[in-house]
């Protein structure tokens, strides 16, 4: 029976390992079927849902699953993109390229009526919506106005690939101890759960966590980093890939996460982590090269 309503889930975990394997799962068995825009007339529909996912501590351990799709060296390419800005060059749609980067939006977000037209009009010089963040959390903890977003309703609707994260917001509150701590939540309008969102959440609360060490300096006083709230209007498994998560979420069924995950100081990790360091120091293009 199809009522015509999306599922909409919720989902509470630990930790990011814990968190990715439990929506898995979750969309797996409850997400409605649904066509996708990418489909090739072979594809199955894909599990769709809206989800919420709280993480109780996005930097509690184990921190990295072994399983993703990726390992150590993308998942440094990718944070060091979201969170440093190494892959903004990359920038350029008339020769092909992309049209935006989050870090570009978040670090320095600049509406145009035309992203294919260099000429294009810009009536506003480009906006640190980050250093916005740390301003207004350091001056009010409890404000709503911590925000980001990355939507150009002038521009992104006539690409063919629009931001899927639309917004980061941010709030801190005390602990009984008197302990500042920043909550964040990001907001989607799409997403890959599979393939991207373990990665999608490592490099934003590597974020939350440099926001938090601003303010910190920016009030003489410690900032935590507190729970992470992910919220996704269309969080899917797409059809064309079900042959390869279903070997994944076969071993999902045990719940026993751990077992695929690694603290981050594991010595595997930290040594891989470490040598992609070095070589995007080099080159920050390394990794799409090496994949290319």
């Amino acid at each position: 029976m199809t009522t015509g309503n999306i599922p909409t889930l919720f989902i509470e975990a630990q930790c990011l390992p814990e968190a990715w394997e439990k929506t898995v799962l979750a969309v797996w068995k409850k997400g409605i079927d649904v066509k996708t825009e990418y489909d090739k007339p072979e594809d199955p529909p894909s599990k769709d849902a809206t989800v919420m996912i709280a993480v109780e501590n996005p930097f509690a351990e184990p921190r990295i699953h072994k399983n993703f799709p990726g390992g150590p060296e993308e998942l440094e390419s990718y944070r060091q993109e979201v969170c440093d800005g190494i892959h903004d060059h990359w920038i350029d749609p008339v020769a092909g390229k992309w049209t935006y980067t989050y870090h570009e939006r978040m670090f320095a977000y600049n509406p145009t009526d035309d992203l294919s037209n260099p000429n294009a009009n810009k009536p506003f010089k480009p906006f640190d919506q980050i250093n916005y963040i740390v301003e207004k959390c350091a001056e009010t903890f409890h404000t709503r106005r911590a925000q980001a977003i990355t939507w150009m309703p002038t521009a992104d609707p006539a690409t063919n690939d629009p931001p899927c994260l639309q917004r980061l917001w941010f709030r801190i509150l005390k602990d009984d101890q008197g302990q500042p701590i920043l909550n964040m939540n990001s907001h989607w309008r799409s997403r890959d759960l599979y393939k991207a969102w373990f990665m999608n959440c490592y490099a934003l609360t590597e974020l939350q966590r440099i926001i938090a060490q601003r303010i910190s300096e920016k009030i003489g006083q410690t900032v935590k980093v507190g729970r992470y709230v992910d919220i996704t209007d269309s969080l899917h498994i797409y059809g064309s890939y079900f042959n390869d998560a279903m070997t994944e979420i076969e071993k999902m069924q045990d719940g026993n996460y751990k077992a695929r995950s690694w603290d981050s100081n594991h010595p595997a990790f930290q040594m891989m982590t470490d040598e992609a360091k070095q070589k995007l120091t080099q080159d920050p293009d390394w990794y799409a090269k090496g994949k290319g």
